[in-house]
């Protein structure tokens, strides 16, 4: 724990894993980005539109964080069906599983620098506040956030918020 408060703490834009942020403020995941500015965040229900839009994208970084391991998988987000309580991902090669939908009470759509670059995130959070996923937008040659995705995901956030216009 520490004497400056989380919100206080966030202002300063932190570089760090937001992971290691709500660790060392004895919080959850879903309460350290509730406290950012988050271009949107939406309630579980949202996961297929969600999914499906974002399967339209081309090659994302999707990642999965836990004290144990980081794993990340960079291509096309596969399209997925449910069945037998899961959200059975389509892959034919790459990326494959199930994914427990039900489970994911919140999503949301961030933009934060990290290690000094730019990021765009959708993270999908479980009933405890922790991530059950996160996917990245991609990047160019250069490093530099792909810009038809930027805004894909920026339009993604208004139309989530209900905002259209």
């Amino acid at each position: 724990m520490t004497s400056v408060s989380l919100t206080d703490y966030l202002k300063t834009q932190p570089d760090g894993t937001l992971e290691s942020i709500a660790t060392q403020y004895g919080v959850t995941l879903l309460d350290v980005v509730a406290q950012l500015p988050a271009l949107a965040l939406v309630g579980g229900e949202k996961f297929d539109a969600v999914w499906d839009t974002v399967a339209e994208w081309g090659s994302v970084t999707t990642l999965v964080h836990t004290a144990d391991v980081i794993i990340e998988f960079s291509g096309e987000l596969p399209s997925g069906f449910h069945r037998h309580g899961y959200f059975n991902l389509r892959g034919k090669k790459g990326m494959t599983g199930h994914i427990k939908a039900s489970n994911c009470t919140h999503i949301a759509l961030v933009e934060r620098k990290f290690m000094g670059m730019d990021t765009a995130s959708i993270l999908f959070f479980n009933q405890a506040g922790s991530a059950m996923l996160k996917i990245f937008i991609g990047r160019d040659d250069h490093r530099q956030l792909l810009a038809d995705q930027l805004t894909a995901f920026r339009t993604l956030a208004e139309t989530l918020k209900g905002n259209t216009a």
